[in-house]
């Protein structure tokens, strides 16, 4: 596994920071995000709410805040979130409270979101860290997406058609990181080396949500 450094003491005094990654289904970002919060870092992982039943393995409050539709519609509807949209005929919603607190508290905020939501966070936050995950192709993607055994056929042909349109856009994000298969370890350090290296930019201003 790569070395990751430790950080200085210019990034930790730096203005927090709002990280927000994202990339096509499949990709790999819940399993760097599993690697990311292993690391000494004065991180704060934003937990995602979602209507979509839990999978095998996933943890309610960590994973996701998994909600039942007339709650989520509940604080939809009370602008409870940053950002919210439906997809694959599922509510997924990023809590406004979820962001705020961890800023406030001095911390970076790492946010996962889909292709969609990002460009909604953009407009709010728009000095914030924009990293987009790629495959290492197409191939991949399609194989990491069929082994998770999770959609049926429609849906997996539909994430497929909506990934390869999503990746056409990784152009408009600040940073690429390329997950290859069995090379999480390089895409999990890529990342801590960018939000390092952002730290250290001089100029940079505290976020703001417009």
């Amino acid at each position: 596994m790569p070395e990751i450094p430790s950080q200085t003491q210019s990034e930790n005094d730096a203005p927090p920071l709002l990280v927000v990654l994202s990339g096509p289904s499949g990709v790999g970002k819940d399993a760097a995000l599993t690697e990311l919060r292993k690391l000494d870092r004065p991180w704060h992982f934003v937990v995602t709410a979602t209507t979509r039943p839990i999978r095998a393995g996933e943890r309610d409050g960590i994973d996701y805040i998994f909600l039942d539709e007339p709650t989520f519609l509940r604080m939809k509807d009370q602008d409870e979130f940053v950002e919210c949209a439906q997809v694959y005929g599922r509510w997924y919603g990023v809590p406004r409270s979820q962001v705020t607190s961890g800023l406030e508290a001095g911390k970076d905020v790492l946010l996962k979101i889909d292709v969609q939501g990002a460009a909604t966070v953009r407009k709010m936050a728009p000095d914030a860290l924009f990293i987009f995950m790629l495959p290492g192709s197409f191939d991949e993607l399609q194989d990491r997406l069929s082994q998770r055994m999770t959609e049926s056929a429609p849906e997996m042909e539909l994430r497929l058609k909506t990934a390869s349109e999503e990746m056409k856009q990784a152009g408009l994000f600040d940073h690429q990181v390329v997950n290859r298969k069995d090379n999480l370890e390089q895409a999990v350090a890529d990342i801590d080396a960018t939000i390092a290296a952002e730290k250290r930019r001089p100029g940079r201003v505290p976020i703001r949500f417009l």
